[in-house]
C-alpha cells in the first residue's frame, strides 16, 4: 500500500486542511519542514520519509480558477510524481494539467459536471492518467449530483466504473485533518466487492500506524496522509513497516 503525502495549495503555499473548512486553512506548521513553501515541504517528505509520489490539491484552482502550474512543473523537474486535483470541469483543463508532466489528473465529484465528461476523460487518456474522486462531506456526495441521477455514493462510484474509471479516491472532507480515523472503509469495501479490479485510494482522518495497518489489511491500494506526517505520528519507521509488509 502506497502512502501518498498531500500538498494542499492555497495562496501558492502549503496549508493545513481541516474538515473541508477552506476559509480557515492556514500555512502548514510541520515537524518536517521549516517553511510552508511547496518545494520545501515536498523535499522534506522525500528526505525524511522516502516519499516522492504526491497528491496535490490545488485549492487556488478549485476555488479561484488560478492553477499553480509553475509549482506542478517545479515538483516534476525535481523528480516528484504528482497527481493533481485542480477543480476539473472540462477536457481542456485535463489536457493542460497533464501537459505539465503530472502523472494523473483528478476528476472530482465536487466539480466535474457529471458522468458524460468523466467518460470523455476515460476515452481520451490512459486509464492511469484519470482518477475519479468520490468527494463526500459527512457521508454525503459533494457537488451537483443531478446528472448522476442518484445521490447514493456507492451508485455514483459504480457508475464511474461503468464509464471507464479504473482508479478511484474515496474521501470524506469532513474527516480531513481531524484525526478521528477513516470513515470510508465500509464504502470502499462495497466498491471492492462490486469491482475487484478497481484501484482504491482513501484517506481523511488517518492517525497512526494502526489506521494504516487497518487500511492495508482491507486491500486499499494507497492512502492520502497529511496531518499525521506533519505532527510526526506517522514517520519513517511506520512507513517502512507498511511497505515491508507488502513490498511496495
Amino acid at each position: 500500500m502506497k502512502i501518498l503525502p498531500v500538498l494542499d495549495l492555497l495562496g501558492g503555499v502549503v496549508v493545513r486542511g481541516v474538515a473541508g473548512q477552506r476559509d480557515t486553512y492556514r500555512p502548514v506548521e510541520s515537524c518536517l519542514a521549516t517553511t510552508a513553501d511547496a518545494m520545501d515541504v515536498a523535499r522534506a517528505f522525500r528526505r525524511n520519509l522516502g516519499l516522492s509520489e504526491l497528491y496535490v490539491a490545488d485549492l487556488d484552482a478549485i476555488l479561484h480558477q488560478r492553477p499553480n502550474q509553475s509549482i506542478y512543473r517545479s515538483l516534476i523537474r525535481d523528480g516528484f510524481k504528482i497527481m493533481v486535483d485542480a477543480g476539473l470541469t472540462n477536457l481542456r483543463q485535463a489536457e493542460e494539467i497533464l501537459s505539465t508532466g503530472a502523472s494523473s489528473v483528478i476528476a472530482g465529484l465536487e466539480t466535474i459536471p457529471g458522468p458524460k465528461l468523466l467518460a470523455s476523460l476515460c476515452e481520451t487518456f490512459d486509464h492511469q492518467q484519470v482518477t475519479f474522486s468520490l468527494d463526500l462531506q459527512e457521508g454525503m456526495p459533494l457537488g451537483d449530483t443531478s446528472l448522476w441521477e442518484t445521490a447514493d455514493p456507492f451508485e455514483i462510484g459504480m457508475r464511474a466504473v461503468d464509464v471507464g474509471v479504473r482508479k478511484m479516491i474515496v474521501l470524506d472532507l469532513a474527516q480531513v485533518g481531524v484525526g478521528e480515523g477513516v470513515p470510508t472503509q465500509p464504502l470502499c469495501r462495497r466498491l471492492q466487492e462490486g469491482c475487484p479490479q478497481l484501484q482504491l485510494i482513501t484517506g481523511g482522518g488517518v492517525r497512526d500506524l494502526t489506521d494504516l495497518e487497518n487500511l492495508q489489511s482491507s486491500g486499499i491500494d494507497a492512502v492520502l496522509v497529511a496531518s499525521a506526517l506533519h505532527n510526526g505520528r506517522i514517520g519513517r519507521a511506520e512507513i517502512d513497516a507498511i511497505q515491508a509488509t507488502d513490498g511496495s
